[in-house]
């Protein structure tokens, strides 16, 4: 059962959201907050898995407590579930350790594979969004020397490719009739010929070196 913590300023979001999570027999809704000072309070009080996390209240807004969470409770997932989609908002919550980033529009079962997700230790970012991040995680990435060999096999080339489409481990092993198990061990190899530490810097080296077409 993953135990979720609601936080957003507005009563009726929290009512609405609790009534879509606990439809799903794998979720328990165990505390609401409407400002990040009460969701740092609540914690503590009811030890959630998981924090959706607004971004704009009073008090103390997502950012903040969203760091504070990180700081102090690491083993807390903190999903950021907002309206905004500008650059600041988006960047910061990221920077401040926030495990993803989805708008408030997006389907009910998109919202609860998010969450579920998130707590397997997947990290998802809102595809109209994810464009702008991967932009700016790519502004910062040294560039990789264009001469410099790196040999990836076909079936890491696949996984590579896969995670370019923003795919969960789960759904590349079943893409690929293979164990979850084995999919975590290409992506690790990946990872370590690339020199990266996560799928999204994975995926734009592959990008710069030509290792990947997104629209191939």
């Amino acid at each position: 059962m993953i135990k979720v913590l609601i936080c957003d300023d507005q009563e009726i979001v929290c009512e609405g959201l609790q009534r879509i999570l606990e439809s799903d027999s794998d979720i328990s809704v165990v505390g609401t907050a409407h400002n990040g000072a009460e969701a740092l309070e609540q914690i503590e009080k009811v030890k959630p898995d998981l924090v959706l996390m607004d971004l704009k209240m009073p008090v103390m807004n997502g950012i903040v407590a969203t760091r504070k969470i990180r700081e102090t409770t690491p083993d807390v997932c903190v999903l950021i579930l907002t309206t905004f989609d500008d650059d600041e908002w988006l960047f910061d919550a990221i920077r401040s350790g926030a495990s993803g980033y989805l708008l408030k529009d997006r389907p009910r079962a998109e919202l609860i594979k998010a969450i579920k997700g998130t707590v397997r230790g997947e990290s998802y970012v809102d595809p109209a969004v994810a464009g702008k991040l991967l932009n700016n995680v790519a502004q910062n990435i040294p560039q990789q020397p264009q001469n410099m060999e790196i040999s990836l096999s076909d079936r890491e080339i696949e996984v590579l490719r896969l995670l370019a489409m923003g795919l969960s481990n789960a759904d590349i092993a079943k893409r690929l009739f293979l164990s979850e198990g084995t999919v975590r061990n290409y992506t690790s190899a990946v990872f370590s010929k690339l020199n990266v530490s996560d799928r999204t810097q994975a995926v734009v080296v592959a990008l710069k070196m030509g290792l990947v077409d997104l629209n191939g």
